[in-house]
């Protein structure tokens, strides 16, 4: 079903009652959520905008809407060509004419989508920066009538951020060779000076700015002490999302390799994602990940950007990541579709220590470096808060929240403990050994342990030897973490590591500042804590069964059609119809997520089924 275009000239209430019709007969659903509205309207009516909302939110169709009812092609600037034909699949399954051009396709099926671009026979155009910055692309597009272009993942605009793209830089040419075309950048990750950036690197000073709430209600944001990570990672996996989908970061390529080993050898579906793989095996990597039920998908930063899979259960850190923003884009992957989803990080000693150094010897200059530093800080005090996560989340974008009752903090609230007095050991026994000496030794020292290198160095003779026996290795490490944290303590570069003393430091040994340090506790006592479920609540036998025959239907389809079986309905769909056992075309119409096209193309086979199943249950 194509929705026919609308003319400029056009009222906008007409414009508003064909922007609601789209939603409900194309996409499927009933009424439009938070801005989008607003934000259909003001694109609609050819004025440039500026979209920050999180993922799952809906941004897409902030710009799906507006080139469906405006004259011409809408333009997507998408920077994954490995996306684009999912992208492109959900759409012309809704029945929307959609195309795109990457490096993928031969000389003859870039030509028949350009002559479709020029016959305005499509409503949207997918394609790469690279390759629409190219003088002979603006001069086919200048043939072409546009209706608007649509700057996704616009962070990549910013020399500051992690996801930075060259090319990003020269869509300002956009402004110059198409200035009466609306244009719309959309993230859904960026703070104060990541929005001035991208205005001034777009030229979108008049866009006018839409700024959504960047809360993430549905998931539960858990940190744990990092002791023997992929074990606690496994019991993580086992104990909450057994058998579903989910993402896990690490730092390094061999890390990667590892914990993909370590979880095939515990009968996890586990596959593995860097940039050192070869093209294909990442891109048929990527695609079972997206097309087959409960892969997890281990990967370095390199994967995740414009991922659409919505029932992405989990997103895991075995590493810390660099900055908040790159934390809230990686978690963002998770529960797409607002169902109850996890984000849960090991943490240690060592991550603070790798990630300072990683900044001190980059190539930066002075001003890249300080801003990463102080990006790197934000994301410390998250880690070690002793309030709300979702409120120091949120606080970091501007915006103020109540605690919200669902991330581990306000699950098992940690009190606050007068740590002055284990500060001052630490900090005197890194002073004593010399400030010479890693983090192992210092806490031998401490804890009076008689090791080799202990004897080795006389450091047993030392005032500060045996000062810690009451405490273990894993607290004391806590302490140090923190002492690292608080800028107390830092890491040399040298080979072994060694721990010294800052200046602040000195008021801390003279008694002048008081510190107070975050409980340590065990990991084992942590789960037991956090063992309420994060998951929906179940359905009953019957509409649990009629689930499972409904997803075994999607998989044979999605098999068929050759694409992600989220393409077909997602898994709320299906539970609804499960929930609503639909008798008639008009019961499954009004079932979010459907639409006439999906109605018309499945809805026989999904009544046919749920009849079947009604008659076999009854029986």
């Amino acid at each position: 079903m194509h929705i026919s275009n609308i003319g400029d000239s056009q009222a906008v209430p007409d414009h508003a009652s064909r922007a609601l019709e789209i939603l409900r007969t194309v996409f499927g659903y009933p009424a439009f959520r938070g801005q989008q509205q607003d934000i259909i309207a003001h694109i609609t009516s050819g004025h440039d905008a500026l979209v920050l909302m999180p993922t799952g939110g809906g941004k897409s169709l902030c710009y799906q809407i507006p080139a469906m009812i405006r004259h011409g092609v809408g333009v997507v600037v998408s920077p994954l060509i490995a996306l684009m034909q999912d992208q492109v699949d959900a759409l012309e399954t809704a029945g929307v004419r959609a195309a795109y051009l990457n490096s993928t396709q031969s000389y003859d099926e870039v030509l028949q989508v350009e002559q479709a671009v020029l016959k305005n026979e499509l409503d949207l155009l997918y394609i790469a920066p690279e390759r629409l910055v190219t003088p002979r692309c603006l001069n086919w597009l200048k043939k072409a009538e546009i209706s608007l272009f649509a700057i996704d993942e616009a962070h990549c605009v910013s020399q500051w951020g992690h996801d930075f793209r060259p090319e990003y830089i020269q869509l300002s040419v956009l402004h110059e060779c198409f200035p009466d075309v609306p244009r719309v950048a959309l993230t859904a990750t960026a703070d104060r000076q990541t929005r001035e950036e991208i205005v001034s690197r777009l030229k979108l000073d008049s866009a006018r700015q839409f700024i959504s709430s960047f809360d993430r209600p549905n998931i539960r944001y858990i940190i744990v002490e990092k002791e023997n990570a992929r074990r606690q990672l496994l019991d993580f996996i086992r104990t909450r999302h057994s058998g579903q989908a989910g993402i896990v970061y690490c730092l390094s390529r061999r890390k990667v390799e590892e914990t993909v080993a370590f979880l095939t050898e515990q009968h996890i579906s586990a596959l593995p994602y860097h940039a050192g793989l070869d093209h294909a095996v990442r891109a048929e990597n990527q695609a079972r990940f997206l097309r087959e039920d409960g892969i997890v998908m281990v990967a370095t930063i390199a994967f995740g950007m414009g991922i659409d899979k919505p029932d992405v259960r989990f997103v895991a850190h075995l590493d810390m990541p660099r900055s908040m923003e790159g934390y809230y884009q990686e978690t963002g992957r998770a529960g797409r579709d607002g169902q109850p989803a996890t984000a849960w990080m090991a943490y240690g000693l060592q991550d603070v220590v790798l990630q300072r150094r990683m900044i001190d010897e980059s190539d930066a200059d002075m001003v890249h470096r300080r801003i990463q530093k102080e990006k790197l800080e934000a994301l410390l005090g998250f880690c070690e808060s002793l309030t709300c996560r979702r409120v120091r989340l949120l606080e970091y974008f501007g915006e103020s929240s109540e605690p919200c009752g669902n991330c581990d903090v306000c699950l098992s609230p940690p009190v606050a403990q007068d740590g002055t007095e284990d500060m001052q050991k630490l900090l005197s026994t890194i002073y004593r050994v010399g400030q010479r000496f890693g983090a192992l030794h210092v806490i031998d020292v401490l804890r009076g342990i008689h090791s080799e290198r202990v004897l080795q160095w006389h450091h047993h003779e030392l005032s500060t030897f045996g000062i810690g026996r009451g405490k273990s290795a894993a607290e004391w490490r806590s302490v140090l973490r923190q002492a690292v944290a608080a800028e107390y303590v830092f890491a040399d570069h040298d080979e072994y590591n060694a721990l010294k003393l800052t200046e602040k430091a000195r008021p801390v040994l003279k008694g002048e500042t008081k510190v107070f340090l975050r409980p340590y506790v065990r990991p084992d006592k942590k789960r037991k804590t956090l063992s309420i479920t994060t998951g929906q609540p179940a359905l009953p036998p019957q509409e649990q069964k009629l689930m499972e025959r409904l997803k075994w239907w999607r998989m044979e389809v999605a098999r068929r059609q050759n694409m992600p079986a989220y393409v077909i309905l997602q898994d709320a769909t299906l539970r609804e119809i499960a929930v609503i056992k639909p008798k008639t075309p008009d019961d499954l119409l009004h079932i979010a997520g459907m639409g006439s096209k999906r109605l018309s193309m499945w809805g026989r086979d999904i009544l046919e089924l749920v009849s079947g199943f009604d008659e076999s249950s009854d029986e």
